[in-house]
């Protein structure tokens, strides 16, 4: 859905708030007297205001409708510049909720009382939360119901030069994420995954390999087929795409990888009931890495960036792998197998070793891989893991300034005495302990070649009840926005 925008320097007058009948007010907490004083419709602002009689700034919308011929919607709340970029998303939320049920295709925006810089920051929060209500989502009802998208958003106040670009690329990346990801798994197999992916290729002028599961054996790459070997149908592989700027100015690449587990029984350790219904979500690492890649693209990035997708389906079956076999990675390393649940780090542990073969700049992986780091933050942090240890303030305050916000984990090599194998080189996972997440990652790191510098996002905020921050939905697509600001904002590379 492709939603123009219109920007304002001055307020609205009152033709304009009659012509329009939903609209997002958004006030600096101080002068919200003044400003609703000098606004049309004067007498209903402050007699609202008076109503309420809040004695402190908002952490939920204001509700009126004026008495004009549109009935103007409106939902507002007066702020301090203080309040965090999570609480402010989280907020912008709210306020765009508030016109959910009239479901309009013109949405006015109104930010006053803040300087240059803080009015930048409110009206970009107003309009990524706008953005994330327009993604075009999948629905499976019998009942065709039409759906009325926001179409324009007009801006009072503010005249932003840059026009957000990097705020509609990342909503349009974090769209294509939630979208692949609620699609159920008999509608997103591999081989429609495939074929969704070879159709943005082809939009978006990327290159596109694709190793399939012969390629792979050429390739030795026995962690990945170990796990793809239990589908009945041989429809798994890797996906490999490039993007190359019109004029490269920068020397170096980039490469997104993603966990691509388009559903996950547990495999021969089979989950039980509970744990295994949301399960074709398991392939968002790979949709967020994708969703990164086509905002990048959006941005024209100005490094080379390839995206490589670890597709597969977790299956139970007579060829399943299994506890106790000892299986060899691409490089030669063999892995004990001690648990089948833990078939993310066995496909991402080749594709490592594959993309890090191209000597990057930094690697940046995402999965929903572990439960234990959704155990240790909950569904509001997604974990974080690095093997350079000076990132650590910077990968912090990328999530801050982001809203979506990351928690970083130890890495110190004594975890690894937990992951050694008697029988092969390492062990895939430990029976005893309950660090999953940090074990997971020391696993993964290993098969990171050529002191390629890598960042590991543990998606434990991939889903979550009621939304997250700006986003709507219980997938939220985390990681999108992260990465671009680690990448525009933080210059990590």
């Amino acid at each position: 859905m492709k939603t123009g925008l219109q920007q304002h320097l001055k307020l609205p007058a009152k033709k304009q708030f009659d012509s329009q009948a939903n609209w997002i007010l958004l006030i600096h907490y101080p002068a919200q007297k003044k400003i609703f004083a000098e606004l049309p419709y004067r007498d209903a602002f402050l007699a609202r205001l008076k109503c309420i009689g809040r004695k402190k700034s908002d952490t939920s919308p204001i509700t009126l409708d004026l008495p004009n011929t549109s009935g103007s919607h409106i939902s507002l709340a007066s702020i301090e510049t203080t309040i965090t970029n999570f609480d402010l998303l989280t907020l912008a939320r709210k306020l765009v909720d508030e016109h959910k049920a009239h479901e309009p295709e013109q949405l006015g925006i109104v930010i006053a009382g803040f300087e240059k810089n803080d009015t930048e920051r409110m009206a970009e929060s107003i309009i990524t939360a706008a953005l994330a209500t327009t993604a075009e989502l999948p629905r499976f009802k019998s009942r065709n119901e039409s759906k009325k998208y926001i179409k324009r958003i007009h801006l009072y106040g503010a005249r932003i030069s840059h026009g957000f670009k990097q705020t509609f690329a990342e909503a349009e990346g974090n769209a294509l994420a939630r979208s692949l990801s609620m699609l159920p798994a008999n509608k997103l197999t591999p081989t429609d995954y495939l074929k969704q992916i070879r159709q943005l290729a082809r939009e978006n002028k990327w290159k596109l390999e694709f190793y399939d599961t012969n390629a792979l054996k050429k390739k030795k790459a026995g962690a990945f087929l170990a796990v793809a070997q239990g589908s009945p149908t041989a429809d798994a592989g890797i996906v490999r795409l490039q993007y190359k700027p019109s004029s490269v100015t920068r020397n170096g690449k980039l490469i997104l990888v993603g966990k691509g587990i388009c559903y996950d029984t547990g495999g021969t350790n089979l989950k039980p009931a509970n744990y295994m219904f949301g399960m074709h979500e398991d392939m968002q690492g790979s949709a967020v890495a994708l969703g990164t890649l086509l905002a990048l693209t959006r941005v024209q990035y100005k490094y080379p960036v390839e995206c490589w997708m670890a597709i597969a389906t977790n299956h139970i079956g007579p060829k399943a792998y299994k506890p106790n076999d000892v299986i060899t990675a691409a490089d030669g390393t063999t892995i004990e197998i001690v648990h089948t649940d833990a078939e993310g780090r066995m496909v991402l542990a080749d594709t490592l070793i594959l993309a890090s073969r191209q000597k990057p700049k930094l690697i940046i992986d995402f999965a929903t891989l572990t439960g234990a780091c959704i155990y240790s933050l909950g569904t509001a942090y997604s974990g974080v893991f690095t093997n350079k240890d000076a990132w650590i303030p910077t990968l912090v305050q990328a999530g801050r300034d982001s809203g979506e916000r990351v928690w970083p984990f130890p890495m110190d090599e004594d975890y690894d005495k937990l992951i050694e194998s008697e029988i092969a080189d390492i062990k895939q996972c430990s029976r005893e302990s309950g660090a999953d997440h940090i074990l997971a990652a020391r696993f993964l790191q290993r098969f990171v070649k050529n002191e390629t510098p890598w960042i590991h996002i543990d998606l434990s905020s991939s889903n979550r009840k009621g939304g997250l921050a700006h986003i709507p939905t219980e997938t939220t697509g985390f990681g999108i926005r992260y990465s671009l600001n680690l990448l525009l904002k933080k210059k990590v590379i």
